[in-house]
């Protein structure tokens, strides 16, 4: 059974086209590695060109099986299993097997494939794109064969490819050529004929619509081609044998022309195949393998061949063209009568004999005659240079070779003219048996050399060099070799040219002069040709009768000033009314067709020559223009005005002409522009276009007055035209094209159709290049008035202007533009041929360039039109273009111009401005809902629109990198035009998806417009109905070659197109509608990211900055793709990614499917596993390296002539930015610019130095561009940069933290962080790149630091906590990194103070590494001072004591730039570097930086400028929130200052600095906000981000206060001056200090100040604070006051906090936060214990006046019994905790969560984190809370502890040593106190005054009324104590010693005060 597997041989469209690709590559593209594919390709499709075109045949067994395919399935290739195909496939798939006689399962293979195919093909079912596939792959095979065929070796041509593909291509063409390829290839082309494939295929309805119809039958017609162009080639390289030639020529003697009488192109073909095959010529040029070439040449080697072809040709037997027979024999005859002069020739004399004979038959058949109509005639005739050469040959050697038939021509010529005259003077006919042999050959020459496509100018053989001895100034191509004797053959066609122009009889004039205008047709041919008419003037005689050749220019100029004399005498009045019909009598029609022959001949010449042109034009006699001029005011016939207007059009391309001709036609009047008074009617070329050319339909003179206005136009168009007889200006002629000639022409009647679109091309060429050359002025909106005759007249505008006015309006001229391009459209869909049909295309293509400049210049326009308030009124062209059609009476004119993209193969430049326009309207977002309204309209419009789009986007004729200049070659700049309408297309799409929903780009990017967009499911075409969109054409861009090694072609061969492409795909992703189903499609049905991520980096030698744009787009595209995976939890395509990016292990390229599973389960780098397998780079690496960080700057400018400031000036004045964002020059402004100043020159020497002006002008421009070039480089680079590091920090922040394992992670930051420092280290690297690098230095650095940490924490979990090393990052390359950083830091220098802000947060991040991080607080047992000491280094300190001597190796200079931007610059810096010198302070234990911080004065400056910061500060206090700023800098300073207090060397330097003196003088510190819930609620910031008034004010009063703290401690007691320098900040600020002590209501910042203030008055108020100092003795009672009412205030503070007040504050506390109450409390608690505790050692060194109502005794021991009761619930709540921690795997998963959620912010936060981050937050939160118990723990001890130790001082002094004595010997209320042992007293409490105790009401057990009786006070005192003091409360205070203090060195001491308070308590009183 045969299975479709077996069928792939005869398989007829998937693997032919994959041939044809193969040999395209390997032949015209010369693709490296391409001979080896050729090879299997040919020897797998040998027999394919073996049975060429032959179908695989039918039969009955496949039959069979195709029919059971819909019950039984039928297996397909590529796809596994059956499959069910629908009846109505099979029965389509029979017909196709009848209609082209193939295989059953081939038509259902092509069927299946035409299926496939579909979305391609628009509009066509699967049949009908089938029989295009049938056709195509019949094409490719053709293609491939003549592809082959001329990579051969041979005589003709060579394509220049390596010797071993031609081997291959020769040795499978001969063997296909000896299986008998030729009579195959002659029998095909005589089998296919289009008409009879279309009346079968529409027997069949196998033809769909017109394109249908006009595609098949062009690929039937190609295959037809290619097939005869294979015999042809093989021809050109190889020649026939003798049965192949004669098989030709039997061919050729059935073939017949087309109507016109013209072969058709594959016939052409043929015939010149058998030309070649005939040729020898080439033997005379004699090249190196010469020798070769005569032995394969049969004609020398095979008499039987001779003789064979001889007698077929000779033979009598007529073939169907006679004429065809008789080219052949002249070949032949030429060919025999080259061999009779070759040695080898002798042996066939008997043939050669005969050539004459052959010569003459081939007359008699009228050879020249045939050539001319049959071969030149053809169209095809120009597409092939080898036709034009071998026919040149032909003509040449027939004229070398026979000289003597050549003389019998012209003999017979001459009699001839005899018989024609006699016949004429006798009035008789002239015989009819006249031949006309020698006409025929020169109208043949004049025909064949005036068609020169290729540029060869082979006429340049006819005219011999040797003239050009008298011409030295010609720059002939032979002048080096002047003396040089011209080639035989050369001398005898240039003697022909000469001896026919003598005594040329008149009836040859005629073909003479044309054969002459044929051989002028080239630059050198045309000089050649006018000197020879120059030399055959006679001398000028006075005489008449001209003695000189009647060809020549004395001869012609002379008779035309004859004619002109003449007729003017007949000039008609201009009001006579016989105008209409002048006598035309001075012309016959013989001397008409002379005189415009002649003119044809003069307008040649002049147009290639320019000396010709000059030396004419002013020549004194002639005067050409002025005569020509004059004829045209004469009455002569509008067919020879039209020449003459055409002859001036000629004159009118030199400049200098120009300028005189426009003041001669205005002069002349031709179109009239100034009526003279009382002239009735007008005159000149306006009537004759009206009356006499409208009447006879042709337009000969309208045409040529078109063409030269517009050739003047190009060349000069003068402001002051007409000036004196009217307003100067062009605006008459403008008028008249418009009014007379444009507008009316589409209802004027025409006997050539085609001349109406004539017509409308030539006017339309002036309009279009009027407004391509205006650039509105300010001037233009000016109404000025010139004076004319005495009175004011308007003043013309330019001529620009005026159109622009015309197409801003609704005007006649705009409607008939765009009727014009709808009739164009209309045509063009019906794809059939039409008279005109060239010029109808140039004139819409005109039209669409007025509209595109119109939208180009209307911004400028209309903005000097506003400015002006001039009273034009214009509307915006895009507005314009969407009124309602007159024709269709809908809006639909942009929807034309839309419509021509569908014609882009057949219309490349129409459609290049329609895509141009587009781009142009879609910038108007208001217009682009409407577009997407029209586009949508009507379906099959809608289809038509997106298939042009899609067929322009998918061109492979497309090329990039050709530049404008280069449009040499027809099909370059098609190419070019195709690829810039590609560009434009594109723009089209990011413009519009920039722009608000819905718009154009989505509608073609086949996302939904009328539902939701995100609601779209994009899907392949084809699929589920989905038509092809843009999407689907911009992605097989992007994928053509992503399969193969060597990456997508785009991004090489159109770098420009890809980038674009990327952007688009790029903006589809980041824009939030499009990106879901965009996404999706791109993972899904594309693996787009991947595919084309494997292929980073492209690089690309010649354009850098494409390659960096590419793989920004892209790099921004995966990052998102990385973001958007990971947040949907698409874990295997983020992993597939990152192995891609992150790798360091070779990958297999390209692995199967099956595979990945594998790769993805391997660890991203694998770095730790040393296996064998050698590194490869990271992609994210390499792709840096593709980043070039220097850049060259191109030098300044070296100018002698221009000032340089000025220059830069102007050129700074003609930047702009462009639509890329980039700031570039203008340099077509700029050139203006210069240009107008070197013109504004005046005098000799500056004309004299015009020259090198104009040079420096150009050296400036050139600077200008390389400038323009630089920044558009840098501007790539960062752009690059910048899409890497967003990828990076993607990489690192957004996706899965254990999909790159923590160890691997580290050396990826690792490398990262050293490539990047060692790229922007580099000498050369550009400073504009820097910022970039130090954003990403900063985040890579920040999360190295938190992997480092993180992979402790866990580290830690599992180790239990004693880990003490750097896991997977080696101490060395951290080093290496904090070495790289610091030279970063210095590299930039004085300036980049914000690039430096990132370093310094990178090396803060860095030095976070060696922090310890928190343990959790066990209580246990500690280790003890000696074991602390003799411990081995821990990794944290190692590492700090290493960055610290690398911190240190940099010396002062890192010092000096870090402490500089500490103190001045941008805020952000500020702030960082403080932190940084914070930072490096704390670990500096050598105190280096701080000796260089005080000694350079940079303390001096931060310390002084706290004063500057108050003013900033205090606004910060206003309600409204301010900026922050001055706040945040204030904080990172007083942290600094902080510092730098705490060791004593610091404070006591600070102090020298007057730190206290300037916070002395802040009045901030006064102004205390009210308390927030005073305020009104609604003025809170809403974000909660800006704090409250009194929040701020706290965040100023806190640091102060710590400072203080600190630096009290530090300067301890040796240092009075700091005590009391902060007193004396008391002082000053007593007031604001009494009210925060008074404190209200005690919230949780009330409590922070409290807490601190207390701290600082229990170290300053000290008793006898103010001796010694030189205080004011008046202010000292002052002093003294404020002290004491400091104290009392601390004191009374203690009942609040310990007392009743307590409780309440907690509730508030948890009714304030319900949400968080554990925490707020623990924070309470911690505070209001610290407060206690403040105020209880205050009450110990403090003494207190008698008078004061101070706190009891009792007091203390409530306190006491409180803290104890604290403490055993803290140390409850700490082991819970601690267990927990202990088993923090067993933890349930809701308790898990509620610990997390303390540190998540946000609802739902904790849900998307995965377990092993949950676990470690739990972790953190665990240690946390044990940290925090264990505070609580040791306050609540100390407070015990303290209280303790109160009591027993007290008790002690009042029990043991202290005897009341009688009160009344002394007023002192005191005095009732005596001291036991005063002296003991005053050294225990440090002053002389008694403790008086006054115990409240609130505490019963203390109760005591002061009685006068001492003594019994205290024995009161005594019981009342030892009620309190009770056995239980004694017993939890040693259990508190025994839980808690054991680990502490204060062990014992609660035991000894509880013993020693009982025992004064026990102790009997005396």
């Amino acid at each position: 059974p045969i299975s479709l597997m077996a069928i792939n041989q005869i398989f007829l469209w998937g693997p032919l086209k994959e041939l044809w690709d193969t040999v395209e590559g390997a032949v015209w593209r010369r693709q490296p590695e391409s001979v080896h594919l050729l090879d299997l390709q040919l020897k797998k499709h040998k027999p394919n060109f073996l049975s060429l075109y032959k179908n695989p045949p039918k039969s009955a067994e496949q039959r069979e099986k195709v029919r059971k395919a819909s019950t039984e399935g039928i297996a397909i290739q590529g796809q596994q299993g059956s499959r069910l195909l629908p009846e109505q496939l099979l029965t389509e798939a029979f017909i196709l097997s009848d209609l082209f006689d193939i295989g059953e399962l081939a038509a259902l293979e092509l069927l299946l494939a035409g299926e496939n195919q579909q979305p391609h093909f628009p509009g066509l079912s699967r049949g009908l794109v089938a029989v295009l596939l049938y056709w195509d792959g019949k094409l490719c095979v053709a293609n491939s064969l003549r592809s082959l065929i001329q990579s051969r070796h041979g005589k003709t041509f060579t394509l220049e490819l390596s010797g071993e593909l031609v081997a291959l291509t020769t040795r499978f063409t001969d063997e296909l050529m000896s299986q008998g390829l030729t009579r195959r290839l002659l029998t095909l082309v005589s089998e296919i004929n289009v008409t009879r494939e279309f009346e079968r295929l529409q027997k069949e309805r196998g033809l769909g619509n017109e394109k249908h119809r006009k595609e098949v039958s062009d690929l039937i017609k190609e295959c037809r081609q290619a097939l005869a162009d294979c015999l042809f080639a093989w021809t050109c390289q190889s020649p026939l044998g003798k049965d192949d030639t004669l098989a030709l020529v039997a061919h050729l003697e059935t073939v017949t022309v087309e109507a016109d009488g013209s072969l058709d192109s594959v016939n052409l073909a043929l015939v010149m195949a058998l030309l070649y095959c005939l040729d020898v010529s080439f033997l005379e040029q004699g090249t190196e393998d010469r020798e070769d070439l005569l032995q394969a040449l049969p004609l020398l080697t095979e008499k039987q061949y001779v003789s064979a072809v001889h007698s077929r040709l000779v033979d009598g037997r007529p073939w169907k063209l006679p004429g065809l027979q008789a080219v052949c024999r002249l070949a032949w005859a030429l060919a025999l009568h080259a061999l009779s002069q070759l040695p080898q020739g002798s042996a066939l004399a008997e043939f050669t004999e005969a050539d004459e004979a052959l010569a003459d038959q081939a007359l008699l058949g009228g050879v020249f005659l045939f050539m001319t109509e049959g071969m030149l005639g053809c169209e095809g005739f120009t597409h092939d240079e080898f036709y034009t050469r071998r026919l040149h040959s032909l003509i040449t050697d027939f004229l070398a070779l026979m000289p003597m038939k050549v003389k019998q021509l012209r003999n017979r010529a001459d009699e001839d003219a005899r018989l024609v005259h006699m016949s004429l003077q006798m009035g008789s006919e002239p015989p009819s048996s006249l031949r006309k042999d020698l006409d025929h050959l020169m109208i043949l020459i004049g025909e064949f050399y005036s068609k020169d496509p290729f540029g060869l100018e082979l006429a340049l053989e006819f005219w011999c060099h040797t003239e050009s001895l008298q011409h030295t100034s010609l720059q002939g191509s032979y002048l080096g070799m002047a003396m040089q004797r011209p080639p035989h053959k050369q001398v005898v066609l240039s003697k022909f040219v000469r001896q026919m122009g003598d005594l040329l009889p008149p009836t040859l004039y005629i073909p003479y002069l044309r054969m002459l205008k044929g051989l002028a047709n080239g630059p050198q041919c045309a000089h050649y040709c006018f000197s020879l008419l120059k030399t055959n003037g006679a001398p000028h005689g006075d005489n008449m009768q001209v003695t000189g050749s009647p060809v020549s220019w004395e001869h012609f100029f002379h008779s035309l000033m004859l004619y002109h004399e003449n007729l003017r005498r007949d000039l008609p009045n201009a009001d006579a009314t016989h105008y209409r019909l002048p006598p035309i009598r001075g012309i016959t029609q013989r001397e008409l067709d002379g005189l415009t022959s002649f003119l044809q001949l003069l307008c040649t010449i002049i147009t290639w020559s320019e000396n010709a042109r000059l030396a004419l034009c002013e020549h004194p006699q002639w005067t050409p223009a002025v005569v020509m001029l004059g004829l045209l005011q004469c009455s002569v016939q509008p067919v020879l005005k039209g020449e003459l207007l055409l002859c001036l059009a000629a004159f009118g391309k030199s400049p200098e002409i120009a300028a005189s001709l426009w003041q001669s036609l205005e002069y002349t009047q031709i179109l009239q522009t100034v009526r003279a008074p009382g002239q009735k009617q007008a005159a000149g070329i306006e009537v004759e276009l009206n009356e006499i050319e409208s009447s006879c339909e042709e337009y000969p003179l309208t045409r040529a007055f078109c063409q030269l206005i517009s050739t003047l136009v190009e060349s000069a168009l003068p402001v002051n035209l007409g000036a004196g007889l009217r307003a100067p200006g062009f605006q008459p002629y403008l008028t008249f094209l418009r009014d007379a000639v444009f507008l009316p022409f589409p209802t004027r009647a025409y006997r050539r159709a085609a001349e109406k679109w004539e017509v409308a091309d030539a006017v339309l060429e002036v309009f279009h290049k009027l407004l391509r050359d205006y650039e509105p002025q300010p001037s233009d909106f000016v109404q000025e008035t010139v004076e004319l005759q005495g009175e004011q007249v308007l003043a013309h505008k330019p001529p620009g202007h005026s159109l622009m006015f015309h197409l801003l309006n609704d005007s006649p001229t705009l409607t008939l533009c765009l009727s014009l391009l709808e009739e164009g459209v209309r045509q063009l869909d019906t794809y059939s041929l039409f008279p005109g049909k060239k010029q109808l295309e140039s004139a819409v293509l005109h039209c669409l360039c007025l509209l595109d400049l119109a939208l180009q210049k209307e911004v400028v326009f209309m903005d000097l039109l506003r400015e002006s308030q001039a009273s034009l009124i214009v509307s915006p062209l895009e507005q314009l273009l969407q009124g309602v059609s007159a024709q269709s009476r809908r809006a639909d004119h942009i929807v034309n111009i839309a419509r021509y993209l569908y014609h882009s193969s057949s219309n490349p430049e129409a459609a290049f401005q329609s895509a141009k326009i587009l781009q142009r309207i879609a910038r108007y977002p208001n217009i682009q809902n409407r577009l997407v309204g029209d586009f949508t309209h009507d379906q099959t419009v809608s289809d038509k629109l997106m298939a042009g789009f899609v067929e322009c986007l998918d061109n492979e004729g497309a090329e990039e990198g050709l530049e404008k200049g280069d449009d040499s070659e027809p099909a370059k700049k098609e190419a070019r035009i195709r690829h810039e309408t590609q560009i434009h297309i594109l723009n089209l799409l990011i413009t519009s998806l920039e722009l608000k929903t819905p718009n154009l780009a989505l509608y073609l990017l086949g996302y939904e417009v009328k539902k939701p967009i995100n609601s779209t499911n994009l899907q392949d075409a084809g699929v589920l109905g989905c038509p092809r969109s843009c999407l689907h054409a911009i992605l097989s861009l992007l994928q053509r070659g992503s399969e193969r090694r060597s990456g997508p072609v785009l991004t090489s061969q159109a770098p420009h197109l890809a980038e674009l492409c990327y952007q688009v795909i790029y903006q589809l992703c980041v824009c939030s509608d499009t990106s879901g189903p965009t996404m999706r499609y791109l993972r899904t049905s594309q693996d787009f990211l991947f595919t084309h991520l494997q292929h980073l980096p492209f690089i690309l030698p010649g354009d850098e900055i494409s390659a960096l744009s590419q793989m920004s787009w892209l790099m921004k595209t995966a990052a998102i793709e990385l973001r958007v995976t990971s947040l949907n939890r698409q874990r295997s395509h983020t992993q597939r990614l990152l192995n891609l990016l992150l790798d360091d292990q070779p990958r297999t390229q390209h692995a199967a499917d099956g595979e990945t599973g594998m790769e993805e389960s391997r660890s991203v780098s694998g770095f730790l596993h040393f296996d064998t397998v050698s590194k490869v780079r990271r992609k994210l690496l390499s792709v840096l390296d593709a980043i070039n960080f220097s850049q060259d700057v191109p030098e300044l400018l070296q100018l002698d002539f221009f000032e340089r400031t000025q220059i830069e000036q102007v050129i700074a004045n003609c930047e702009h930015v462009n639509e890329h964002g980039h700031t570039v020059c203008n340099v077509k402004l700029l050139h203006r610019v210069l240009v107008a100043e070197v013109n504004a020159l005046q005098g000799m020497a500056a004309i004299g130095q015009r020259p090198l002006l104009m040079e420096e002008v150009n050296s400036i421009l050139q600077q200008v561009v390389e400038r323009n070039r630089v920044r558009r480089s840098l501007s790539a680079k960062r752009h690059a940069l910048q899409s890497w590091r967003g990828l990076v920090e993607t990489l690192l922040t957004a996706c899965p933290a254990d999909l790159i394992p923590a160890d691997d992670r580290q050396i990826i930051i690792r490398d990262l962080l050293l490539d990047l420092h060692d790229k922007v280290l580099s000498e050369d690297s550009a400073g504009e790149l820097m910022p970039i690098v130090a954003g990403a230095v900063f985040t890579l650095t920040a999360h190295l630091s938190q992997s480092v940490l993180s992979e402790q924490q866990q580290g830690a979990g599992l180790e239990g906590g004693s880990s003490s090393g750097f896991a997977s990052i080696a101490n060395s390359a951290l080093h290496l990194i904090l070495r790289k950083l610091l030279d970063f830091i210095l590299c930039t220098g004085g300036g980049f103070q914000r690039l430096r802000a990132h370093l310094y947060g990178a090396l803060l991040y860095y030095l976070q590494i060696a922090q310890k991080p928190e343990e959790p607080d066990t209580l246990q047992q500690g280790i003890s001072m000696w074991e602390r000491l003799t411990a081995p280094e821990d990794g944290f300190s190692k590492l700090q004591r290493e960055n610290l001597a690398i911190i240190e190796s940099y010396g002062t200079a890192l010092m000096e730039v870090v402490c500089r931007d500490a103190c001045d610059g941008h805020e952000i810096g500020r702030m960082l570097a403080l932190a940084v010198l914070d930072r490096i302070l704390s670990i500096d234990r050598q105190s280096q930086w701080l000796l260089y911080v005080c000694n350079s004065g940079y303390l001096r400056v931060l310390v002084e400028s706290l004063r500057q910061d108050d003013t900033a500060l205090q606004t910060l206090l206003s309600p409204q929130p301010p900026l922050l700023k001055p706040l945040y800098i204030y904080e990172s300073k007083m942290a600094l200052l902080t510092r730098v207090a705490k060791t004593g060397q610091g404070a006591v330097e600070l102090l020298r600095c007057g730190l206290v003196s300037q916070l002395v003088e802040c009045q901030v510190f006064d102004m205390v906000p009210d308390s927030d819930s005073h305020r009104v609620f609604g003025q809170r910031d809403p974000s909660g981000f800006i704090p409250s008034p009194l929040d701020r004010y706290r965040q100023i009063l806190l640091p102060a206060l710590r400072l203080f703290q600190v630096i009290l401690t530090s300067t301890t007691t040796h240092h009075q001056q700091g005590a009391t320098q902060v007193l004396q900040w008391l002082i000053v600020h007593a007031d604001t200090i009494q009210g925060l002590l008074r404190c209200q209501e005690l919230s949780m910042g009330a409590l922070q100040e409290l807490s601190l203030l207390t701290g600082i008055i229990s170290k300053t108020a000290l008793p006898g604070a103010l001796e010694g100092q030189d205080v004011n003795s008046a202010a000292l009672p002052e002093f003294q006051g404020h002290i004491s009412r400091f104290q009392r205030q601390c004191l009374s503070l203690l009942g609040r906090l310990a007392g009743s007040e307590r409780e309440r504050l907690l509730k508030q506390a948890e009714i304030a936060a319900p949400g968080d109450p554990a925490e707020r409390r623990e924070e309470m608690e911690v505070k209001i214990n610290v407060a206690r505790f403040r105020i209880c050692l205050f009450r110990l060194s403090n003494s207190y006046s008698l008078y004061s109502r101070v706190p009891s005794l009792g007091l203390v021991l409530f306190l006491l019994k409180n803290s104890a009761a604290d403490f055993f619930r803290f140390h409850q709540s700490h082991r819970q905790a601690l267990g927990k921690l202990q088993s923090l795997e067993q933890l349930p998963p809701e308790e898990l969560k509620e610990l997390c959620a303390a540190l998540v912010s946000g609802t739902g936060g904790v849900e998307k984190i995965s377990s092993v981050q949950r676990s470690l937050l739990a972790k953190r939160r665990l240690v946390q809370l044990i940290n925090n118990r264990a505070k609580l723990l040791a306050l609540c001890s100390y407070v015990i502890e303290t209280c303790l130790f109160v009591m027993w001082r007290h008790l002690e002094y009042y029990l043991l040593y202290c005897t009341p004595t009688d009160p009344k010997d002394s007023l002192m209320p005191g005095a009732n106190w005596s001291p036991r042992d005063s002296r003991h007293v005053w050294i225990i409490l440090g002053g002389d005054y008694f403790l008086f105790f006054y115990l409240p009401k609130s505490e019963p057990s203390f109760i005591y009324i002061m009685t006068n009786d001492g003594q019994q006070d205290l024995e009161q005192l005594q019981s009342d104590m030892g009620a309190g003091f009770g056995e239980a409360l004694q017993r939890k205070l040693l259990e508190v010693e025994g839980l808690y203090s054991q680990v502490r060195s204060r062990y014992t001491f609660i035991q000894a005060l509880v013993r020693r308070i009982r025992g004064l308590l026990r102790q009997p009183k005396s």
